[in-house]
């Protein structure tokens, strides 16, 4: 097993972050922090005209939370700065002055959604399907709860919120407007992606700019929002429904 990574570099005006962990590509801390300042690097590198995001792996882009971290969450402070960490990575991309481009190749689940979510547009393969598990294990998705609805309306977050046992398929997502564009495949995947950063790169930046803030208007109060979610998931996470639940997964394990 590989260990825990995010990685940035940039060629030909775009910049690709990558993260990657071995359960799944699941979120600790340390990697939400990592995609938080790789991002906010990439928005203030005049070298980078455009952002892609992805994971590592061929059919999970992101399991969400860390199941190891949230098992050792001892405290409220401690499950405030767990949750915070989601909260900086999608307020990394919406103040990011350059179009964020996902590129979601296998499933989503919890956290994951919300990073697809908060890319300026995203592209999948058939088989990134999506779930909100956080009900199940009696936190909610408070936190990427935001960018979900901005992205594809109360209605369908409802949908996804509350049956937290099901993977919706990725054409639903399409429908719903998480996805741009499903794919057969990876390949065909990474050739959409790179086809329409490549497209990006010759666009005037300050254009760019300026139809992101756009199209991110109405959200300059998330900083506060979101920290007040991660206050809401990191009590939460502490109740004795979810204590149980989670001593339940770490004995199967």
């Amino acid at each position: 097993m590989s260990d825990p990574y995010v990685t940035s570099s940039i060629e030909g005006g775009v910049a690709t972050i990558e993260f990657h962990h071995p359960e799944h590509n699941s979120l600790p801390g340390s990697i939400l922090r990592q995609l938080a300042a790789a991002i906010t690097e990439a928005g203030r590198d005049d070298a980078a005209k455009v952002v892609v995001l992805r994971s590592a792996g061929d059919r999970t882009f992101c399991a969400g939370a860390s199941f190891q971290e949230l098992i050792s969450i001892a405290d409220a402070e401690a499950g405030r700065e767990f949750f915070s960490g989601f909260a900086n990575a999608i307020n990394a991309m919406r103040n990011c002055p350059k179009f964020v481009i996902g590129r979601v190749q296998g499933k989503a689940v919890g956290g994951g959604v919300g990073l697809a979510a908060a890319t300026d547009i995203c592209h999948a393969t058939r088989h990134a399907a999506v779930k909100l598990s956080e009900l199940y294990v009696g936190i909610g998705p408070f936190v990427v709860g935001p960018a979900i609805e901005r992205k594809i309306g109360v209605s369908a977050l409802s949908q996804l919120a509350i049956d937290a046992n099901t993977f919706h398929d990725a054409e639903w997502a399409r429908e719903k407007g998480l996805y741009a564009a499903v794919h057969d495949n990876v390949e065909a995947l990474d050739e959409a992606v790179a086809r329409l950063a490549a497209s990006l790169v010759t666009s005037n930046p300050e254009a760019m700019a300026e139809m992101k803030r756009g199209f991110w208007r109405g959200t300059e109060h998330w900083d506060e929002l979101l920290a007040e979610r991660a206050v809401i998931s990191g009590r939460l996470v502490l109740s004795d429904f979810t204590r149980s639940i989670l001593a339940r997964f770490k004995d199967k394990r």
